[in-house]
């Protein structure tokens, strides 16, 4: 029996470990196959060393942090603000979703503090919805895929939109067992430590990353740690509305009712 496949695809090494790395090992230790995906390859993360030498420190670093998860890694296809919604950079994300044919792909917000997160998830959705179509090529070429897959949206950078709006999960995912791992592969990306606390002044990466698990973790009234999904509306990428996420992680997984409530809201008149 072919194992359920699931897929990471972020923008940029380390987003991973601070967004989804804790619902991937869970999903490994469910019996996923997984597979961890930055489309960046994090060359403008640094000042100490140039884009070259950073390209590669943050490769080694990303790859080393996949192999903690236990999951396949895929090496990035552009650099640091060139993930940009254009034909070219849509057939080559495609081609690692056919390669793959997941059943749950975890990605970014579409609301997001900074563009490569946003049109990483755009990205994400319309490689996703071409997967089945075979008059799209992709580049290299691989055969489309049939089947249901799910996609989720993890939380924003400070939980909230460009415009300072908070954003709330739909579900949360106990993520508590999974912290170590979690931990020890930020811990890998050792380069953007001293980088991130002078440019964006988190204090301490590991720390930072602590909080913002903790935070969800109280959101959910429920878990010590935790991150925030939100799913995809199903159209187009299933025949039904399913949620692997939640029948793969069980009690690991809490539906956030308030948020399940609001999408059956009438449109205001």
């Amino acid at each position: 029996m072919t194992r359920p496949t699931a897929i990471a695809i972020a923008a940029h090494p380390d987003d991973i470990e601070f967004y989804m790395a804790g619902t991937l090992w869970l999903l490994q230790q469910a019996g996923y196959e997984t597979h961890y995906f930055n489309l960046a390859s994090g060359n403008c993360g640094g000042t100490k060393h140039n884009s070259a030498r950073t390209r590669l420190l943050r490769r080694q670093e990303a790859r080393s942090a996949a192999a903690v998860l236990g999951a396949h890694f895929h090496p990035s296809l552009t650099d640091d603000l060139e993930i940009l919604y254009e034909p070219a950079l849509v057939r080559r994300v495609a081609a690692v979703i056919r390669q793959v044919a997941p059943t749950i792909v975890l990605t970014h917000s579409p609301q997001d503090y900074m563009e490569d997160h946003t049109n990483t998830a755009r990205l994400v959705v319309t490689t996703a919805f071409a997967r089945g179509m075979p008059n799209f090529q992709t580049r290299p070429r691989r055969r489309h895929v049939a089947g249901d897959l799910a996609i989720y949206h993890g939380m924003p950078h400070g939980l909230r939109d460009p415009l300072r709006r908070r954003i709330v999960p739909g579900g949360f995912v106990n993520t508590t067992p999974a912290q170590p791992a979690k931990l020890k592969a930020l811990a890998q990306h050792r380069s953007q430590q001293n980088w991130l606390e002078a440019s964006q002044g988190l204090n301490s990466y590991l720390v930072t990353m602590e909080q913002a698990s903790r935070e969800l973790g109280r959101m959910s009234k429920r878990f010590e740690h935790a991150e925030g999904w939100r799913r995809h509306l199903h159209l187009g990428f299933s025949a039904t509305p399913i949620d692997p996420l939640r029948r793969a992680l069980g009690r690991n997984y809490l539906a956030n009712a308030a948020y399940e409530r609001s999408l059956d809201q009438p449109y205001a008149t």
